[in-house]
């Protein structure tokens, strides 16, 4: 069965290349759902612009399908509501320096 930390201790090994940071501590995530071993996300990026999305995506898609028990991944990218830096973690803000 595959739960909430395992998939949230993944995506944190998903880095936005341009910032250095995670999408979880980014705040780039903004649901989780498991369902019959299902994950599904709705996350953005940090701006409509960003040339890296499908690589980002992609890399999200793999690490979470690595986690075992996981059967599929379903990410839906929004921009509902608009990301801001006040989603960045504390600990992304001292890393910053914000």
């Amino acid at each position: 069965m595959v739960n909430e930390s395992d998939v949230i201790e993944a995506l944190k090994t998903v880095i936005d290349p341009e910032i250095g940071l995670d999408v979880i501590n980014l705040g780039l995530v903004y649901e989780l759902k498991i369902q019959d071993d299902v994950i599904y996300i709705k996350m953005t990026m940090t701006t409509p612009g960003c040339p890296l999305t499908a690589w980002i995506l992609a890399d999200a898609e793999n690490k979470l399908r690595k986690i075992p028990g996981v059967k599929d991944v379903r990410i839906d990218l929004v921009w509902d509501p608009p990301w801001s830096v006040d989603r960045i973690s504390e600990e992304a803000r001292r890393l910053l320096g914000l």
